[in-house]
């Protein structure tokens, strides 16, 4: 670009970086913004989330891998925010604690970059790249493509070890026979007992009732009416046992409505039981709560 730029002012460059090292397109835009100015900052965005797909890293780290390749570009960091506007403030806010007295900034970015969010009060610069490299793609190449090495090793265990406790959320349900007499369950292959049919949410499903029309279907290859919430819990899932994380589920009940009830997915088999003949004993341990909620609800004592 031929633009005439001060290069006492600051370049600031506002980018995420989430690669492993920095690759041909990054290296061009730090380059050309050096090539502009005397000195050069970089904002890092950060999540308020940790250990994402789309944000995997944290400052620190990332912070090193541009130090390893431009070590005299200075690097901060800039919170993310939903309001553009709030956001825009808070990086002007930035720019001028790490200004000197009097000293201006332009900021710099590509065409798909951080500027068409930006709403503070200082002049940007858009520049244009021949090279385009997702990062999305090549954090995906990393995922099927990485290193056996120690120091792999190592941010493994640092990136699972810094994630929030998570809960895990399931749906299960109780299917009912027209008349309410009997209850249709479920056999994983290799277990002895019984259990309620069930399974993991879908995040990309619209609701928990959703989830659990679905876990029937694939489950058992039948339809059921609108299920009706009964409750959730926190299930002693032996898998979790020592672990930070957990599974909490939705319990629903729902009726029969048509279909030939068969085992399928994860399911080795389905029968019906008569209800008033089902004790916890029936059931595997981690759906014995479950059982003691159904009771509950349909007021059958056992």
């Amino acid at each position: 670009m031929k633009e005439k730029v001060n290069r006492n002012d600051i370049g600031i460059i506002v980018a995420r970086f989430m690669v492993h090292e920095l690759h041909e397109a990054h290296k061009d835009l730090i380059q050309s913004v050096i090539d502009r100015h005397e000195r050069i900052i970089i904002f890092l965005g950060c999540s308020p989330l940790r250990n994402t797909l789309n944000a995997p890293l944290d400052f620190k780290h990332r912070a090193a891998m541009i130090h390893d390749d431009f070590p005299d570009v200075e690097v901060h960091y800039v919170d993310d925010n939903r309001s553009d506007e709030v956001w825009s403030a808070n990086l002007d806010r930035q720019i001028a604690k790490w200004s000197a007295p009097g000293q201006t900034a332009t900021l710099y970015g590509s065409r798909d970059s951080f500027l068409k969010h930006y709403k503070g009060k200082n002049p940007t610069c858009e520049l244009e790249s021949e090279i385009f490299i997702s990062g999305s793609q090549v954090r995906k190449s990393i995922i099927v493509n990485y290193p056996s090495s120690k120091d792999y090793r190592a941010g493994v265990i640092a990136a699972t070890g810094q994630h929030y406790p998570t809960a895990y959320q399931t749906v299960d349900i109780a299917i009912l026979n027209e008349d309410e007499t009997e209850l249709l369950l479920a056999k994983k292959p290799r277990e002895a007992k019984w259990r309620f049919v069930g399974g993991f949410s879908d995040p990309r499903s619209n609701s928990l009732e959703e989830d659990a029309r679905r876990e029937v279907q694939e489950e058992t290859g039948i339809e059921i009416s609108d299920p009706k919430y009964i409750g959730s819990t926190k299930i002693d899932d032996w898998r979790f046992r020592g672990e930070k994380d957990c599974i909490k589920t939705a319990f629903f009940s729902a009726k029969y409505l048509f279909g030939k009830p068969e085992g399928a997915d994860d399911v080795e088999a389905v029968k019906w039981f008569k209800i008033d003949s089902l004790t916890p004993s029936d059931f595997v341990y981690e759906h014995n709560v479950l059982w003691k909620m159904f009771t509950k609800k349909f007021d059958w004592k056992h």
